[in-house]
């Protein structure tokens, strides 16, 4: 199947749940209000539905614009987007230390990009976790279609609740990017410490406000709320948070770096392929401002013509935004989505 009719496919999908496409954006724009106000009784706000919606959504456009591996990763001179990732995953396999024979826990798994170069190259079995239908649905498919699917289970559920799975299961466990929309991240990670070996090690990927983030100064805080916004982030945290909340679930930290930083080797910012198109980068012509501007007026035109089911746009326009505030927080230097940590369950 083509992207493009991927993208159709998946629009339609979406607008067939929940009240249809342009209802289901407009309950999302409003999740930080409600979020703000929310009554800690039954009741109360859940940000796991919101992160639900979030994919719901957008997931289609997204891998239409940014590929498989819905993750940054740092940058050399010369280095493709989706090399980058390659070299990315291959660090963490490295990292790792996996062996063959070794059952290893996927969390937050999404379309299973990683997972698929996890198995194929380091002849793991994995379990991808993820509470999002429409994403597993999609790792499936392109895991048979890999030819992977024998080396690959499935596991449904939130990974702040993965009462399913058995104390101590897995030899080692992986989070790119998943961990920073828990609704509590000690939770996540001591529900992650449960279902891990002793001795087992953790590699993590998480979004952070970095050290030069000012939470007095105007301007920083309102790149954060759209950063926010726009990613269903119910909180940023920063590095220091990030390591002590691996503490207190009882993982012993090892190391944990910006690897977006120069000092750590990436020489080209993590948001340049945001912001302008090269042959060099290999990044997609959508996922730049002009490009992303004319996704927008070509779905409103196909809206009209009843091609796309109505609020599409609306959905190209809000990935549009957060792209943009992706930028204007690495370019400020107070963002980034790749602090990496490696961890370990004690024995």
């Amino acid at each position: 199947m083509s992207k493009l009719l991927r993208v159709l496919t998946g629009l339609r999908a979406a607008n067939r749940t929940g009240g249809g496409v342009a209802r289901r954006i407009r309950r999302f724009d409003g999740w930080l209000d409600r979020a703000s106000t929310r009554d800690d009784g039954a009741a109360g706000y859940d940000h796991t539905e919101t992160v639900r919606e979030y994919y719901d959504i957008s997931n289609d456009l997204m891998v239409w614009g940014w590929g498989e591996s819905l993750h940054f990763a740092p940058l050399s001179p010369g280095e493709s987007v989706q090399d980058s990732k390659i070299a990315h995953q291959r660090l963490m396999i490295s990292k790792l230390e996996l062996r063959e024979g070794m059952t290893v826990v996927d969390i937050g798994c999404g379309i299973g990009g990683p997972m698929r170069r996890v198995v194929s190259e380091a002849g793991v079995r994995v379990v991808g976790v993820n509470i999002n239908e429409t994403q597993m649905e999609r790792a499936k498919s392109l895991d048979a279609e890999a030819g992977l699917d024998h080396m690959v289970d499935y596991l449904t559920c939130s990974f702040m609740d993965m009462s399913a799975v058995a104390d101590g299961t897995f030899d080692r466990g992986y989070a790119i990017e998943s961990t920073c929309h828990a609704p509590d991240k000690v939770g996540a990670f001591a529900e992650i410490f449960r279902v891990l070996k002793p001795g087992a090690l953790f590699w993590g990927q998480e979004m952070c406000m970095t050290d030069r983030f000012d939470p007095d100064d105007d301007q920083h805080r309102a790149m954060e709320q759209d950063l926010r916004h726009g990613i269903a982030l119910k909180d940023i945290a920063t590095f220091g948070e990030v390591n002590r909340a691996l503490e207190t679930a009882g993982f012993e930290l090892i190391e944990g770096m910006d690897r977006g930083a120069e000092e750590n080797g990436s020489t080209t910012p993590w948001y340049r392929p945001l912001e302008s198109w090269s042959r060099t980068l290999g990044n997609s012509v959508m996922g730049v401002p002009h490009g992303r501007k004319t996704a927008i007026g070509g779905s409103r035109l196909a809206e009209a013509l009843r091609i796309l089911p109505k609020g599409s746009a609306e959905v190209v326009e809000m990935l549009h935004r957060t792209a943009n505030a992706y930028a204007a927080g690495g370019r400020a230097g107070i963002f980034t989505p790749l602090y990496c940590f490696l961890a370990r369950k004690p024995d």
